[in-house]
This record gives C-alpha cells, sequence and structure tokens, in this order.
C-alpha cells in the first residue's frame, strides 16, 4: 500500500520548484492533491494531467494564499470537490531580498504577507475539515535562513522564523485533536534560483555545505510524505532542516 493512499492533500505554490515535487511525489504515493498556482494557468493543467495518469483526482486552483478570503474560499472548495482534506503543506512564498537600508515598506510587507500570513490564512480554514476528518497533517515550509538568518534577507528571515514559532505553536495547540504541524527548513535546492547563479557564487555556497551539493526538491517532497502519512503520527511541532548539513 501506498504511504498516501487516498489521503486528499493540499498544496500552496504547488505548480513550480519544490511546490511540484511535492504535489508530484504526494501523487506518486496514491493521495488525491489539489495544489494553487498564481498566473501559470497552461502549466497547473499540465501537471494536472500528469497526476491523473496515475490515478489519482487532481485539481489547480488559482489563488492567493496571502489573501484571507481567498484563502477560505479555497479551503471551501477543496474539500466540496475531494470532500475532505487530511494534508496542508503551505508552500506559497517568494523573495524580495535587499539590503535593510535599502528595503521599502512594499517590500517588507509583500514578504510577510505572502510566506508568512498565507500560513496564518490556509491553517486557520483547514482546521474545522481537519477536526471533522478526526486529524490531519500541516507541514509548513520554512528555510534555513529562519534560523540562521542571512544578510540582505531580512523579511524573508522574519517571515521564516515567524513559520517556525507558528508550527510550534499550533502543535501544541491542535495535539488533543491529533492535528500535527511541522516545518520542513531547506537550504539551497537546485532550483531556478539557484540554477541562475554565476560559477563564482555557486562554488562559494557549496563550499559551506558539508555534502558538497545541492539539495534535490525531490529530497524535500520525501520529506514532506513522511510528514503526510502515518510514519509520522508522533512527530508534531518540530523544525527538520534539509540543508545537507549545512546547519547543524
Amino acid at each position: 500500500m501506498k504511504l498516501l493512499q487516498d489521503k486528499v492533500a493540499l498544496v500552496t505554490g504547488g505548480s513550480r520548484g519544490i511546490g511540484a515535487a511535492i504535489v508530484k511525489r504526494f501523487a506518486e504515493q496514491g493521495a488525491h492533491v489539489a495544489f494553487t498556482y498564481r498566473s501559470s494557468a497552461a502549466q497547473a493543467e499540465a501537471i494536472v494531467a500528469e497526476l491523473e495518469a496515475l490515478g489519482v483526482k487532481a485539481k489547480a486552483y488559482a489563488s492567493d494564499a496571502g489573501n484571507f478570503a481567498e484563502a477560505e474560499a479555497l479551503i471551501n472548495s477543496v474539500v466540496a470537490d475531494f470532500g475532505k482534506l487530511d494534508i496542508l503543506v503551505n508552500n506559497a512564498g517568494i523573495t524580495q531580498d535587499t539590503l535593510m537600508l535599502r528595503m521599502t515598506e512594499e517590500q517588507w510587507d509583500k514578504v510577510i504577507t505572502t510566506n508568512l500570513k498565507s500560513v496564518f490564512n490556509l491553517s486557520k480554514f483547514a482546521l474545522r475539515p481537519m477536526m471533522k476528518a478526526g486529524g490531519g497533517s500541516i507541514i509548513n515550509m520554512g528555510s534555513i535562513v529562519g534560523i540562521t538568518g542571512n544578510a540582505g534577507q531580512a523579511n524573508y528571515a522574519a517571515s521564516k522564523a515567524g513559520i517556525i514559532g507558528f508550527s510550534k505553536s499550533l502543535a501544541k495547540e491542535m495535539g488533543s485533536r491529533a492535528i500535527r504541524c511541522n516545518t520542513v527548513a531547506p537550504g539551497f535546492i537546485e532550483t531556478d534560483m539557484t540554477e541562475a547563479l554565476d560559477e563564482k557564487t555557486r562554488d562559494a555556497y557549496l563550499a559551506n555545505i558539508p555534502l558538497k551539493r545541492f539539495g534535490k526538491a525531490n529530497e524535500v517532497a520525501d520529506l514532506c510524505v513522511f510528514l503526510g502519512s502515518d510514519l509520522s503520527t508522533y512527530v508534531s511541532g518540530q523544525t527538520i532542516s534539509v540543508c545537507g548539513a549545512l546547519h547543524t
């Protein structure tokens, strides 16, 4: 039997990068998958077709996770379309990197809203259907930057550190209802962003990673499969890094 057989999962920001890897891994493990996207409808529908070919139900939703009303409508739609919600992966996120002296209020607010407020929005509205189902797993995408900080990323680091505190608090609050909440904290993962780095910059980053390579999106997705599955029913309130020992 597959690890997520017949579970229903919602992944925000699921049309590219780490989000797309999570969506595909979940489907491979038997989950019915809903995911959100912001702009590329064609890309999202291509992923839906790929998932359906695996024999699961899939649907893409155009939705802004940082918008409170849209988050409520999204959860209601997913429950109406799929019948329940077992797993929520709050993956939607952006960067607006710059030094603090140059950071605008708009850059601060946009990152905090997209990265952190979205986690509040979706988690809040996911709790009732999870309680009705007798439990669930909320997986929040953090970053090692939320643990260590990073120059030029005060907004991003603050959003990811906030996610860690949020997840620990929600795990304690909802534990009696069998709802678990954990944070996944990736390090340097092979994405469009890392592919755009010049060789000198890549080498500088790699020199600090004990495993001497960037991670793969599937390696983050595999941890999410574990946290969404019944293999992790006593794991809650934790922050688990996927970073090649960059942060220990």
